[in-house]
């Protein structure tokens, strides 16, 4: 059984840092890409960033414009633990974040992951 589970969210002020986890179990995730997307409510859910690996791609970084230059996803070189550091966090980055896996490369679109986390709460306070 494939489970994604998140960890490292928390209150934060604005200015400051989170680091959230992902560590992923169940299968083999060595080809497969780690999406991390956030939500508020009323809103869709929408991509954050993406990480691939694959022994043909090696591992390609992708990130929404919104947090290019704040957030860095990475990933343990065992490809089962997925990390996203946010930095220079806003109040408007406050969201429920999921980690999500799909098979192949990294995708914006939430339909196309197969599998996905409970979410962990991120508020940034003004």
């Amino acid at each position: 059984q494939v489970q994604l589970v998140e960890s490292g969210g928390g209150l934060v002020q604005a200015g400051g840092s989170l680091r959230l986890s992902c560590a992923a179990s169940g299968r083999t995730f060595s080809n497969y890409a780690m999406g991390w997307f956030r939500q508020v409510p009323g809103k869709e859910r929408e991509f954050v960033a993406g990480i691939s690996w694959s022994s043909s791609w090696s591992s390609s970084r992708y990130y929404a414009d919104s947090v290019k230059g704040r957030f860095t996803i990475s990933r343990d070189s065992d490809k089962i633990t997925v990390y996203l550091q946010m930095n220079s966090l806003k109040p408007e980055d406050t969201a429920v974040y999921y980690c999500a896996a799909r098979s192949g490369r990294v995708s914006h679109t939430t339909f196309e992951y197969d599998y996905w986390g409970q979410g962990t709460q991120v508020t940034v306070s003004s």
